[in-house]
C-alpha cells in the first residue's frame, strides 16, 4: 500500500489546556492556533470560560480569553455588529461572524479554527490578500459615460429595489470560504462574494458599463465554475443568496447573444 506522508506544518497538534475556573456556567473552547514566527505545527489550545461572566456572542467570548486568559491570542474584530466582516471564521463547522453568532447556537464543545481552504496569517486570521484583489477586479463602483448630473443619478424605486439582497454583503467571504469551486480553482474562479458585488453593478440602473462588465466575466473560470452547490447561501450569516446572483448573470451572457 501507498504511505503518503503529511507535510511538516500540516499535521495539528494538541495544545495547551488552560486552567479551568469554578463555576456553573463552564463552556469549553477549542481554538486553533498557529504562529509562523515560531516554525511549529498548528495546534489547538483548549480554553475554559464561565459564561455567565461572558457576553452572548462567540467574538465575546473570544475578547475575554484574549483579555484575561491568554493575550496571545490573534483574531480580527472591529463593529461587532455584523457590519464590517472583519471577525469571519469556522464556528462548529460553520463559516460564520463571530459578532452575531451567539454561543447558545453550539452544542457541546465551542470549536473555532480560520476560514478554510484560506492561507493563514496567524491563529483565526486568514489572508485575504487574493479576495480583496479579485473584488476590485469587478470594478466595483458606478461607472458612468453621459455628463454628470447638476445633484445626483437618479433612479426609481422600482431599480432600487433590485439591489436588495445584494448591497448588504459585508465582504466577510464565509460564502466563498465554503464553495468546493472556489477552494480548487481560487487563482482563476471569482467566487460568490466577489460575483455577488459584480451582479450589483451590473443591474445597477445608473451604470452604463454593463457589456463591459459582462465582457470581463465571459470566461470559463471566472464566472462559469460556479456549479450552483449552494453552500454559499447557506452560510451567509446576512442571509444573502450569491447562487441566485451568479444564475442572474449566466442569464444574461445568454440573452445578449440570442
Amino acid at each position: 500500500m501507498v504511505q503518503f506522508t503529511l507535510p511538516k506544518n500540516s499535521k495539528v497538534r494538541t495544545g495547551k489546556t488552560w486552567p479551568r475556573p469554578e463555576g456553573k456556567s463552564i463552556r469549553k473552547f477549542l481554538i486553533y492556533r498557529w504562529d509562523p514566527d515560531t516554525g511549529e505545527n498548528p495546534r489547538v489550545d483548549t480554553y475554559f470560560i464561565d459564561i455567565a461572566k461572558c457576553g452572548p456572542m462567540v467574538l465575546d467570548a473570544l475578547i475575554k480569553i484574549k483579555a484575561e486568559i491568554d493575550p496571545t491570542l490573534t483574531f480580527r474584530r472591529s463593529c461587532r455588529e455584523g457590519i464590517c466582516g472583519s471577525c469571519a471564521m469556522n464556528i462548529d463547522g460553520i463559516n460564520t461572524l463571530a459578532c452575531i453568532y451567539g454561543l447558545d447556537e453550539v452544542k457541546g464543545d465551542v470549536k473555532i479554527y480560520p476560514l478554510p481552504h484560506m492561507p493563514v496569517v496567524k491563529d483565526l486570521i486568514p489572508d485575504l490578500t487574493l479576495f480583496y484583489a479579485q473584488h476590485a477586479s469587478i470594478m466595483p463602483w458606478l461607472e458612468t459615460k453621459t455628463n454628470r448630473p447638476a445633484k445626483e443619478w437618479r433612479q426609481s424605486i422600482e431599480d432600487r429595489k433590485k439591489l436588495d439582497g445584494l448591497y448588504e454583503c459585508v465582504m466577510c467571504a464565509s460564502c466563498s470560504t465554503s464553495c468546493p469551486s472556489y477552494w480548487w480553482n481560487g487563482d482563476r474562479y471569482l467566487g460568490p462574494a466577489t460575483l455577488l458585488h459584480a451582479y450589483r453593478w451590473i443591474i445597477d440602473s445608473r451604470d452604463e458599463a454593463t457589456a463591459e462588465r459582462l465582457d470581463a466575466l465571459e470566461d470559463p473560470f471566472k464566472l462559469y465554475r460556479c456549479h450552483t452547490i449552494m453552500n454559499c447561501a447557506k452560510t451567509c450569516p446576512k442571509g444573502l443568496n450569491p447562487a441566485k446572483a451568479i444564475a442572474e448573470i449566466k442569464k444574461m451572457m445568454v440573452q445578449r447573444m440570442v
